[in-house]
């Protein structure tokens, strides 16, 4: 099997060649699974600072809502076209998705109370469960998964694609946005392929650390983590959204 496949992911900022070609230099820290870890919970607390003060902000929370969003979109690009940059962008990162998410998670809240605590506890509940999965060995990523979930993440991105295009000229994609069953199927397919993005991530970093990558690469590992747990809370958040609306 060819290097490239064995280096696929289906997260756009985990791509075939992040780690090919990045060593460690002699006297320079290399990569470990617990640095990246630690990295990721410093994204993690700094997304979630962020996004309270502007969940606390509520309605007033709209330009920073937007900040977020394009701060977040140049970041993220930052980040994956300079993975050196990334122990600087891979925070900034994080605070421009938390202002997002806290004022996406404000709106949902105040249609739907209690929806965005349900959407917190199943996205970390996810997140551990398929830690658990793939460090007991219940889950492997082997090539046939890991092609199947890039396939299934690069058909959603089309999709989505297609569909944001539509929104220029006023019209949407039927069906797959309603509460219907047609569109609460296409939301509970969406969130299942972006928790099995967690495990391509996993299998990422560890593939990371075991080829000795520069201790930076442990900011980028966290940022390509955070990436695809933004993904999945607002999958998570549009999925019991619809739920809510059938009631």
């Amino acid at each position: 099997m060819s290097t490239h496949l064995q280096m696929r992911s289906g997260n756009p900022a985990l791509t075939a060649e992040t780690f090919q070609g990045v060593r460690a230099l002699r006297g320079e820290g290399a990569m470990t699974i617990e640095g990246t870890v630690n990295k990721t919970a410093v994204c993690l607390i700094i997304l979630f600072a962020a996004a309270t003060w502007t969940w606390n902000l509520g309605a007033a929370s709209g330009g920073l809502l937007v900040i977020g969003v394009i701060g977040g979109l140049v970041t993220a690009l930052a980040t994956v076209f300079r993975q050196t940059w990334a122990p600087y962008t891979a925070p900034a990162y994080a605070g421009f998705e938390g202002l997002a998410l806290g004022g996406i998670s404000a709106a949902f809240e105040s249609r739907y109370p209690g929806i965005a605590s349900q959407a917190v506890f199943l996205t970390f509940g996810t997140l551990g469960s398929l830690l658990l999965a793939y460090r007991s060995g219940w889950i492997r990523a082997t090539e046939k998964f890991k092609l199947g979930v890039f396939a299934a993440t690069g058909a959603i991105a089309i999709v989505y694609l297609i569909g944001f295009v539509m929104s220029f000229f006023g019209a949407s994609i039927p069906l797959i946005h309603g509460s219907g069953m047609v569109g609460i199927v296409f939301s509970l397919f969406v969130t299942a392929v972006a928790a099995l993005n967690l495990i391509l991530d996993f299998d990422f970093i560890e593939q990371g650390a075991e080829r000795g990558a520069p201790q930076y690469m442990e900011w980028y590992g966290a940022f390509g983590l955070l990436v695809t747990l933004v993904w999945l809370y607002l999958e998570i958040l549009r999925l019991l959204s619809k739920l809510q609306e059938r009631d």
